[in-house]
């Protein structure tokens, strides 16, 4: 496939076409909210992870503390 063609595929811009369909940029608040969210389910993700596989999240939680623990100024 010709580079012309694969970069069209891979960014819409390439032709020019999908430029004046975009929006105008998000607002900090708009940004902040879906950085928000995405923390959320990240946690939410993490927790759900430690109760599905209790061993490795104990092995980690003991990895964690031993560097807390092994940590200099």
């Amino acid at each position: 496939m010709p580079d012309s063609e694969r970069r069209a595929q891979q960014d819409p811009d390439a032709d020019g076409t999908a430029a004046a369909e975009r929006p105008e940029p998000e607002t900090d608040a708009e940004r902040r909210r879906r950085r928000a969210v995405f923390l959320r389910e990240l946690t939410e993700a993490r927790e759900l992870r430690a109760r599905v596989q209790p061993r490795r999240a104990r092995a980690a939680r003991m990895r964690q503390q031993m560097r807390m623990r092994t940590f200099r100024w």
